[in-house]
């Protein structure tokens, strides 16, 4: 009778040591209560705060560069990337949410040919939060040419394909030139 009572202490001590050793006991921080317990994230709405912040980051901020020098170049930065040019066509003309094995459309083969068509810089004013400034325009007409094929499954399994398929993006990029003695708050020791 004594030895089991003393292999249900032994278990029963055993249990507490595993207990205290799991980092979990004596643990003292904020209760949260039910809002405590993870709650899963659906991926498409993980892969949507993604792609806002990557548009936010790259494509929705207007830099400021230094002020345009005399006899310098005038040019804007950079034509459009392949990304900016494959996203605005995505907003435009979506190909993502078909039915897997009833209905799927995909651009292959693609080719982007970027033109500049317009070039030009504002009179200097005043734009609040920068000071006095120029706004440099660019605007690129950018045609995507591509092969469209569209699987269908249901009723009557098909597949077509447009050789042909092309788009035509209009992509504007802006940024400010300072105007003047510009401070840079940087000092040179």
């Amino acid at each position: 009778m004594a030895s089991k009572s003393s292999g249900k202490m032994a278990t029963m001590l055993v249990g507490l040591a595993l207990a205290t050793a799991s980092g979990c006991g004596g643990v003292a921080g904020p209760n949260l209560g039910v809002f405590g317990v993870p709650i899963p994230v659906s991926p498409y709405f993980m892969d949507k705060k993604e792609d806002e912040w990557w548009m936010k980051e790259r494509y929705e901020r207007v830099p400021i560069l230094g002020p345009l020098t005399q006899g310098g170049p005038v040019q804007a930065l950079d034509p459009p990337s392949d990304d900016e040019v494959m996203r605005a066509l995505e907003r435009a003309h979506p190909v993502e949410g078909g039915l897997p094995m009833m209905h799927e459309v995909q651009r292959n083969n693609v080719r982007i040919i970027k033109e500049k068509i317009a070039d030009y810089i504002d009179p200097p004013r005043f734009y609040p939060l920068i000071g006095p400034a120029q706004q440099h325009h660019a605007h690129y007409k950018c045609t995507v040419y591509y092969t469209e094929v569209t699987r269908v499954g249901w009723p009557l399994p098909y597949t077509t394909r447009n050789e042909d398929a092309r788009e035509v993006i209009y992509v504007d990029h802006n940024h400010f030139h300072m105007v003047g003695n510009v401070e840079t708050g940087s000092v040179d020791y």
